[in-house]
């Protein structure tokens, strides 16, 4: 099945009256994402604060009447015209698997690699991380992530226990780990981070060296190597 999106700058219209009429229209999904370069960095967990110029994708089957949500938009909000929209047709695909089509191994130092799934990496010394960073922050391609790494391939871990504070996929984490530490903990006070982190350590068999926090109350003992991958703030 194929499928029709359609996307639109709110302006001034209120996001939940809007994301109310489409969904009442059959969308399949709605989106609210910046209109602008007004990023929201980190919000506190359960807070979904909005930009000051928002914008809606709607997703839909092909044979959604658009006209008569358009018809509805105008009359809900009492205008003549709506803000600029288009209306985009996309094929469908394998989306859960989507991502990977940019997402090629990348090494970091000399022999430190994150690999997405079971792609090989045609390195013999090369210390392989498999990574689905699901919806967590955190697959190599950030430059402080990326720093973070090259940082941890230079350092001789063999015996450490390394803490990664901020742990996000859990991949600073796993890396230390496979680069020789014997002992890591990662906390983040995201919950999505906290799955994606125990799902990437059994995906690369260091379930057992790796503890995982979701406050600081958590984090016991004491530690060689310590990440933080956060905000300054």
């Amino acid at each position: 099945m194929d499928w029709r999106q359609f996307v639109m700058d709110l302006e001034a219209l209120d996001p939940d009256s809007a994301e109310t009429i489409f969904v009442q229209h059959g969308a399949l999904s709605v989106t609210l994402s910046d209109a602008a370069d007004d990023p929201v960095l980190e919000p506190a967990p359960g807070e979904a604060p909005l930009w000051a110029q928002t914008r809606i994708t709607a997703l839909f089957d092909r044979g959604a009447d658009l006209e008569r949500l358009k018809e509805s938009l105008l009359n809900e909000f009492g205008i003549e015209r709506l803000p600029p929209y288009r209306v985009e047709e996309i094929e469908d695909r394998a989306w859960e698997r989507e991502w990977l089509k940019d997402f090629r191994p990348m090494r970091f130092g000399r022999r430190l690699w994150i690999s997405p799934g079971d792609m090989p990496v045609e390195q013999d010394d090369a210390v392989v991380v498999k990574l689905d960073p699901g919806l967590a922050f955190g697959t190599g391609t950030h430059p402080t992530t990326s720093l973070c790494l090259e940082w941890l391939d230079g350092l001789s871990l063999a015996g450490t226990a390394v803490l990664d504070y901020g742990c996000g996929s859990g991949v600073l984490a796993i890396a230390a780990l496979k680069l020789g530490a014997t002992r890591a903990v990662g906390m983040d006070i995201d919950p999505q981070a906290l799955v994606a982190t125990r799902e990437n350590a059994a995906r690369n068999g260091v379930t057992d060296a790796v503890t995982v926090a979701g406050n600081d109350a958590e984090i016991e003992g004491h530690f060689d190597v310590v990440v933080a991958n956060i905000l300054a703030g």
